[in-house]
């Protein structure tokens, strides 16, 4: 009887709480050591989203996407803006040792001996997401994750980008793209699947199908969950 925007959330961060999967804590770690984390989150129903990038001190980082959806006039905040929003809103903070585990930490380790975890697919995936339709057919989708090990320069994929990695709109899909990024963002992977079931008529499976091999034809590589109305 709930939401299906409320279900998204807590199943994400449940995920994010989890040290098995590269999101919140068991995030992989940066080139400099660090963790920093993105989200997104969308509403179906009213087509607002929101999402954060970089984010070092957030508990859970899928609770301050909905915060900027619903809290603030934006959809995307970074780094330390989107700490010192996290702050003001009174998230749960955590130190960012937090996030840290020792497998994590030994994935970057390797990764500097070789710098090769970019084509590593173990680094790569452990993104988590959820999708939902609730009693009242409305359809939500949320991601979270830690990026890829060994990422620079303030790297942001996918998964907080709406329409590639996170989409929602009631009566076509609901979904949550992993893998890499890169190229989930170039075919606008999550808003294709709901485009192709909208204006092709192809069921939701045709759709998600269609859409990663079409990733996959450029060169990318991974998965997403969708669910329809």
């Amino acid at each position: 009887g709930g939401s299906a925007l409320d279900a998204v959330q807590a199943a994400v961060q449940v995920l994010e709480d989890a040290p098995l999967f590269n999101a919140g804590r068991g995030a992989v770690f940066t080139a400099d050591g660090r963790n920093e984390l993105d989200a997104a989150i969308m509403d179906g129903k009213t087509q607002k989203a929101g999402a954060v990038a970089g984010v070092t001190r957030t508990r859970h980082p899928i609770a301050l996407a909905r915060a900027v959806m619903e809290q603030s006039p934006h959809v995307m905040l970074t780094g330390t803006g989107a700490d010192a929003f996290s702050l003001e809103k009174g998230l749960e903070q955590v130190d960012p040792s937090w996030f840290r585990t020792e497998q994590r930490w030994q994935d970057l380790l390797n990764w500097r001996k070789d710098h090769q975890a970019g084509i590593d697919p173990t680094h790569m995936y452990g993104t988590v997401g959820a999708v939902a339709v609730d009693g009242d057919g409305n359809l939500a989708a949320a991601t979270s994750t830690g990026g890829t090990t060994g990422k620079r320069w303030g790297r942001v994929g996918d998964s907080p980008i709406i329409g590639a990695g996170t989409y929602a709109k009631n009566g076509q899909c609901a979904v949550s793209a992993t893998g890499t990024g890169e190229y989930f963002i170039r075919e606008s992977a999550a808003r294709q699947v709901c485009d192709r079931v909208a204006w092709h008529g192809e069921s939701v499976a045709q759709a998600a199908e269609a859409t990663i091999k079409s990733v996959g034809a450029i060169g990318g590589d991974g998965g997403l969950i969708a669910i329809g109305p």
